[in-house]
């Protein structure tokens, strides 16, 4: 396999570890939009987190918080955002889930606004009984 999520869970490529169990890695993003710019992967080649195990998700579930604690302490920011990209149209470049936990500050500039829109009442409702009805299908 050509993941280099893959290959670094392998050994094959090197990573400053901050967190390791059996189901997960978290590493520090060696592209970080920020200082202390930390990633929180799988250890199992998972493409998409709507393909994602309950094992796997429970464990993101208790992990993704305890290490978002702990990269807020170590940088000591504002706030963090914890993002995951879901499929290439959604800006995913590696092909395995993956979670960034990134530590904001005041006036930094980073994701500054979020280009809302307004929508119908009746159309939301439409949206929300779609998703209903798929949720368990």
């Amino acid at each position: 396999m050509d993941c280099v999520f893959c290959k670094i869970i392998a050994g094959e490529i090197p990573c400053s570890k901050v967190y390791e169990d059996q189901n997960l890695l978290a590493f520090m993003d060696i592209n970080p939009l920020a200082e202390f710019h930390t990633l929180v992967i799988p250890k199992k080649h998972i493409e998409f987190l709507w393909d994602c195990p309950s094992e796997i998700s429970s464990a993101l579930g208790e992990a993704l918080p305890k290490i978002s604690r702990a990269v807020q302490k170590a940088s000591a920011s504002d706030g963090c955002n914890v993002l995951n990209n879901n499929a290439s149209a959604a800006g995913q470049v590696v092909p395995h889930i993956h979670f960034h936990i990134i530590p904001r500050f005041e006036n930094d500039g980073v994701f500054t606004e979020w280009p809302a829109k307004q929508l119908p009442v009746e159309k939301v409702q439409q949206a929300a009984d779609k998703i209903k009805v798929l949720i368990d299908s």
